[in-house]
């Protein structure tokens, strides 16, 4: 059997818009010189001509917030309750049996940016990849902000999953989606638009706050979904374990076996 992997992550990094500000990761980076001074207190008398090319270690310094990079969302992350009155599960405590299902790409990237995705257009591109949905699939949205990622309009770019089409996944036994975009719902530069015209809160956050009905997670800021088939692969993408928070961190890979 051959095994193939995709790496459907990004990488962090300093310098790329990935995140309004001030919300981006920072990266410090120290040198096997630069080294030194952190290694020597370890060995007292330690001169640095003593190791070998007078190298110690490198290593790095990160700030990061839980929704830095490519991450999964837990449900605590969207409202305090799940499953309408439940309390919400935290990142820690995600089944991971959500997190390594057959993935299943839904190709957005024709939408405009701004555009809300909705349950006709979710169940359209089902019949166009001819995927029947699955409990526990792994949905993935790619978007046009795949393509911008590296670009000033990344955050805003993309379409987003609105309330109906998130249900409709979830009410067929989805519990772990996905978008290569900054967030899960329309860029909220449009949304605020649309907010400003309606004075309706029930379009702010709209596929996120599905949650408060069917618990889910999904994970953002997902890349490379282009390289990747309607369906016929397995996600991986287990979370960094972290105590009570509403997201984590994960190597999201695609896996394809044959």
């Amino acid at each position: 059997m051959t095994r193939r992997i995709i790496d459907i992550s990004m990488p962090l990094e300093n310098d790329v818009i990935s995140d309004p500000q001030p919300y981006s990761p920072k990266i410090t980076y120290f040198d096997h010189h630069q080294s030194y001074e952190q290694m020597a207190p370890f060995f007292p008398g330690l001169k640095k001509e003593d190791l070998p090319d007078g190298e110690a270690w490198a290593v790095e310094m990160v700030q990061l917030i839980t929704h830095n990079g490519t991450h999964l969302d837990a449900p605590y992350h969207f409202a305090s309750t799940m499953n309408k009155g439940e309390r919400a599960i935290t990142i820690d405590e995600v089944p991971l049996d959500w997190c390594m299902q057959p993935g299943v790409k839904l190709d957005f990237r024709h939408f405009d940016d701004g555009y809300v995705v909705t349950a006709d257009d979710v169940a359209a591109e089902l019949e166009r990849i001819g995927h029947e949905i699955r409990p526990l699939d792994i949905v993935m949205v790619n978007t046009r902000a795949g393509s911008a990622y590296g670009q000033d309009d990344y955050v805003d770019a993309g379409c987003g999953m609105g309330y109906d089409a998130t249900m409709y996944l979830l009410e067929r036994g989805v519990r772990l989606t996905g978008t290569d975009a900054w967030s899960w719902d329309a860029p909220f530069s449009y949304t605020a638009e649309r907010y400003a015209e309606s004075r309706d809160a029930s379009i702010i956050w709209e596929g996120h706050k599905a949650g408060r009905d069917i618990g889910y997670c999904h994970l953002e800021k997902l890349h490379n979904l282009e390289a990747l088939p309607g369906d016929g692969f397995t996600v991986c993408c287990f979370p960094v374990k972290i105590r009570g928070a509403s997201a984590g961190w994960t190597r999201a890979v695609a896996v394809f076996d044959g």
